[in-house]
């Protein structure tokens, strides 16, 4: 096997990074698109350790997608970042996480971060995902009320 330069390795690198940030997230965020601009050696190294790690179950990861999504949104609340923790709940519902789910992993935040994580950063998220499912599901009347 011939050894790739360091621009070759960059080069594959970034390709493979672009197509994880696409294949889950549907689109590679403008922040990473910066950081690629500006720093693509920077960009490809995350790159390849992101392709590793946001494999599925059934492609040799672990954890299922729909998990390791749901694993950064606590990890971005407990940190205080929104938008990481709004863009990654938005993924986990895409891919099946329940409301019931997200508000237990958000007190469990609560538990080791304190209330802090819910008020400033959690309750936005809950919010949010709320909104998601109420898009994404017509209220249909039922009888009596609504479904």
């Amino acid at each position: 096997m011939p050894k790739l330069s360091t621009t070759e390795l960059i080069a594959q690198a970034t390709e493979a990074g672009i197509a994880n940030f696409t294949a889950t997230s549907g689109r590679v965020p403008d922040s990473f698109q910066l950081l690629a601009k500006h720093a693509p050696a920077a960009f490809a190294g995350y790159g390849l350790i992101r392709s590793a790690l946001m494999r599925d179950s059934s492609a040799e990861g672990g954890l299922d997608l729909k998990t390791k999504e749901f694993i950064y949104v606590l990890l971005d609340v407990l940190r205080g970042d929104l938008k990481g923790a709004m863009s990654h709940a938005g993924n986990a519902m895409k891919l099946g996480l329940t409301l019931q789910e997200l508000a237990e992993g958000l007190v469990q935040v609560i538990m080791v971060g304190g209330i802090n994580t819910w008020n400033m950063t959690g309750q936005e998220v809950m919010r949010a995902c709320e909104a998601q499912v109420a898009t994404a599901e017509p209220r249909q009347a039922v009888e009596g009320g609504m479904r």
